[in-house]
């Protein structure tokens, strides 16, 4: 009987990692891409919105930031309601 619960407790793995795996997609899928980084003449990233510098501790989290923090909360107030 215990061979049973294994097998069941296996097939409820399985169908929640398939859930998982389906809910990522779809998010993956339906995700808006990011625009291309803006730089300056010297190479610095900068802000899409207010052009200023996007600070170097940002950019050590978020390499791939477009805003700088401030731009990216009114954007996503904006944006998220």
């Amino acid at each position: 009987m215990s061979g049973t619960n294994s097998m069941d407790d296996a097939d409820s793995a399985k169908d929640y990692e398939m859930k998982d795996r389906k809910a990522a997609l779809s998010a993956a899928l339906h995700r808006t891409p990011l625009p291309e980084q803006r730089r300056n003449d010297e190479g610095d990233v900068i802000c899409l919105d207010c052009e200023q510098l996007i600070e170097e501790a940002r950019l050590a989290v978020r390499p791939e930031a477009v805003r700088c923090i401030e731009c990216k909360q009114q954007w996503e107030k904006a944006h998220n309601g």
